[in-house]
């Protein structure tokens, strides 16, 4: 496959990730948890609002609350640079976890941007224990990861992209 080709392949998966995302996002804010109350889905999954000014699990929220505009920025140049890498990649699953990466990015970013927050809704929790709430951009970038580490096991490694699949 030409650089150009898995280029454009890492495009359309990233944004495929990052539209995904968004459209959940829509959906949640406008629709599904419109007055915002907890929806039990199950025995350990909520949907619940959250809004996440800070990055992973909330960290620095407090440090990087006046600053939504520089983490978003910070997170399209990390997709931007995700997807270049993965125009070079050789494996199927290196590229596919790199846009999926990117994808993640994406529309986290896209959401500072927009209203200076993360929009997360996915609780999951065990009894009284909570993770923190996350949201589609948060999985496409776990699998992307996920993708990444089988990318890299050797067995893997023995079939690289030479058909152009």
């Amino acid at each position: 496959m030409t650089g150009s080709r898995r280029l454009f392949s890492a495009v359309v998966v990233a944004l495929m990730a990052a539209g995904l995302d968004q459209a959940s996002k829509w959906l949640m804010l406008e629709v599904v948890l419109n007055p915002p109350e907890p929806i039990a889905l199950t025995p350990f999954l909520n949907l619940r609002l959250g809004f996440n000014t800070g990055v992973s699990f909330g960290l620095f929220r407090d440090t990087l609350e006046a600053w939504p505009g520089l983490l978003g920025l910070f997170k399209f140049a990390a997709g931007f640079g995700l997807l270049a890498w993965a125009a070079f990649a050789g494996h199927r699953l290196e590229r596919i976890g790199l846009s999926l990466m990117a994808g993640g990015a994406f529309g986290n970013a896209i959401d500072r941007w927009r209203q200076g927050a993360v929009t997360d809704f996915l609780d999951l929790h065990w009894g009284d224990w909570h993770w923190p709430t996350f949201n589609g951009a948060d999985i496409a970038l776990t699998f992307g990861v996920v993708l990444m580490l089988l990318a890299a096991l050797p067995v893997m490694n023995r079939t690289p992209d030479r058909a152009g699949a």
